[in-house]
């Protein structure tokens, strides 16, 4: 764990691909229960993130999709906009961000530090979405190594459809950074990972935060979620 702490992480917002085209989505997304409760976060119109419906009126996302990756500085909240199971041109719903609360712990480093173990945010929509509409995901503090867990996200190759890795592992968890074998691209920062079991509906236990390597071995990192979650949403409203 510590040798993959020292080596360099990639962060995973991505700028909007200009022309992107909807291809069909990827490992059967839409058989997931609850899929269209994470969406695509259009950010200023320019850069992207993925987001996870967690309350009738609360998205969890990674924190760093909070600041410019150019500037490094804090972006304006009410310039990102949740687009939840969106679906090549259509969204399920659509809602402004009215307010964001990040994670007391995180600090931002454009070098990719600050990401172990803090990185989370949670935005406030501007109105909540109907239960009736879209089911919030259900949350569970109890990743562990060695758990089966999927990610389901928006990315730069699949900017308007959603892309399921059904399968990874959790190699190793210290505190609250997870290390996984999932695969994950460019916008799937906050993307959720989701503990799968069959006749269950899908727990979101972690945010992806950004990619890595484990010598040769391709990695992602996350941010597991423990009771902290509660107080920012408390705080978010």
């Amino acid at each position: 764990m510590k040798r993959l702490i020292a080596v360099a992480v990639a962060y995973l917002l991505a700028s909007m691909p200009s022309g992107a085209r909807a291809g069909d989505p990827q490992f059967g997304a839409r058989s997931l229960p609850g899929w269209e409760a994470v969406g695509r976060l259009n950010i200023s119109g320019r850069n992207m993130c993925t987001g996870s419906l967690i309350a009738p009126n609360l998205v969890l996302t990674a924190a760093h999709c909070l600041y410019d990756p150019a500037s490094g500085r804090a972006i304006d909240p009410t310039t990102i906009k949740f687009e939840a199971g969106l679906m090549g041109r259509r969204a399920k719903a659509a809602r402004n961000i009215a307010k964001a609360v990040v994670h007391p712990g995180y600090r931002h480093s454009q070098r990719g530090g600050s990401l172990m173990g803090s990185d989370i945010a949670v935005l406030r929509l501007s109105r909540p979405i109907n239960s009736n509409e879209i089911q919030p995901l259900r949350m569970s503090l109890n990743a562990a190594r060695g758990d089966s867990v999927g990610v389901l996200s928006y990315n730069f190759t699949h900017a308007t459809r959603p892309n399921l890795e059904r399968s990874c592992e959790v190699l190793a968890k210290q505190r609250t950074t997870l290390v996984m074998s999932c695969l994950v691209d460019f916008g799937a920062s906050g993307a959720p990972v989701l503990q799968v079991i069959p006749g269950h509906l899908p727990r979101l236990v972690s945010v992806i935060s950004a990619k890595a390597a484990l010598g040769s071995r391709r990695v992602s990192i996350g941010t597991a979620l423990d009771s902290t979650l509660w107080r920012l949403m408390q705080q978010a409203g």
